[in-house]
């Protein structure tokens, strides 16, 4: 398995994109068509850029985002040209639990300290310890915790704001 980033043509967006839909929703997540489009359309403008985890096949990715294009909310904690920020995460249910996001989330660290980015950026539901467990281990800390009922539905419906300097 190669955990890396490279050129993506529209046929690995679809399937990227397919993944993501199949494997993604659940209570903890926030994933819109409007969110999704948007960031496979930074990764097609080179604002953003996919990391994937695969062999024959995409196992999982994770989009890192430039910090200007990344949410306007992380303003409150960096200048966004200074940052990354990544954005959704997935890998596939039959891989779980073998470390894959773990490994992603540390390549999107590693392009953001070549990219000179002061700190990487990512968000999860309060109460999503899976994703909790995973950001951990690759070594983000706790920012923040805010009530963000607009994007989580159930649960606390707080968002947790998580950062690792570069």
């Amino acid at each position: 398995m190669r955990i890396h980033s490279r050129q993506l043509g529209e046929s690995d967006l679809k399937k990227m994109k397919a993944l993501l839909l199949e494997e993604g929703p659940n209570d903890w997540n926030f994933l819109s068509e409007e969110s999704i489009d948007s960031q496979f359309q930074l990764i097609r403008d080179g604002s953003a850029l996919a990391v994937l985890a695969e062999n024959d096949e995409v196992l999982g990715f994770a989009v890192l985002i430039s910090g200007e294009f990344c949410p306007s909310k992380i303003g409150k904690y960096a200048t966004l040209s200074s940052i990354d920020y990544i954005g959704d995460v997935v890998v596939n249910k039959s891989h779980s639990g073998k470390g894959i996001g773990n490994k992603l989330l540390n390549e999107c660290v590693a392009i953001a300290r070549d990219r000179n980015s002061a700190a990487v950026y990512i968000e999860r539901h309060e109460e999503n310890l899976a994703s909790a467990g995973m950001m951990e281990k690759a070594g983000f800390e706790m920012v923040e915790t805010y009530y963000d009922p607009t994007k989580r539905f159930v649960g606390s419906k707080n968002t947790s704001v998580l950062k690792k300097c570069t």
